[in-house]
């Protein structure tokens, strides 16, 4: 995944001179979401699904992904009741991948006993975050944990883990747009970009 030149896109002016490439414009986005969608409406449709939103990253592309499952519901012989809920999972701070793993609003998983469960993630990278919050999930009982991720990260520091929907494979830089942000810069993106090094340290905390 080479990238595309930042003057093809309307990029906002204010990030003009943060970003090396585009490497996922937002129409394609749009496109793999609906595909998505479908996907898990095959394998998951027939029984209610409780779609777990992991925050902040991830509720851009769960709006989304559950606008085209909307749609699927309302023009399909077979929909399926579809309920939300949020978490918040805490690992980064600046560009590097803590190794602790916090989540916050866990204790209302108890509540997923016996249910079909899709987790809503916008990335994973190292997957030991996912496999931290999969453990915490199993202890709950649900029937059924189907696992989204828009980008799967290429990165040598990865556990193995692979998610059972993947949007993309990215290359092992620091990715920002489409609700990917930056300590909260650049979550009003609509393209995924590669972020410079200038760029990291004019954002720094």
């Amino acid at each position: 995944m080479k990238g595309h030149e930042l003057d093809l896109f309307c990029v906002p002016r204010h990030y003009e001179n943060d970003l090396d490439k585009v490497i996922i414009p937002h129409g394609l986005i749009m496109d793999r979401t609906e595909r998505l969608a479908r996907d898990i409406i095959r394998d998951m449709g027939g029984h209610h699904i409780v779609a777990l939103c992991v925050l902040k990253g991830g509720y851009k592309f769960f709006a989304d992904l559950l606008d085209y499952i909307k749609v699927l519901n309302q023009n399909s012989d077979k929909s399926v009741p579809l309920t939300v809920d949020f978490i918040r999972v805490k690992s980064y701070c600046n560009d590097q991948s803590t190794n602790s793993v916090k989540v916050i609003g866990g204790d209302e998983l108890s509540n997923l006993s016996g249910k079909n469960v899709l987790i809503v993630e916008d990335i994973v990278e190292t997957g030991r975050t996912m496999q931290t919050l999969l453990s915490l999930l199993s202890e709950c009982n649900p029937k059924m944990v189907k696992v989204v991720s828009l980008l799967v990260k290429r990165t040598p520091r990865s556990s193995g883990y692979r998610p059972d929907y993947i949007g993309f494979e990215v290359p092992d830089s620091f990715l920002v747009g489409y609700a990917l942000d930056y300590n909260e810069y650049f979550r009003d993106l609509s393209h995924i970009c590669i972020l410079n090094d200038q760029a990291k340290e004019k954002y720094k905390v």
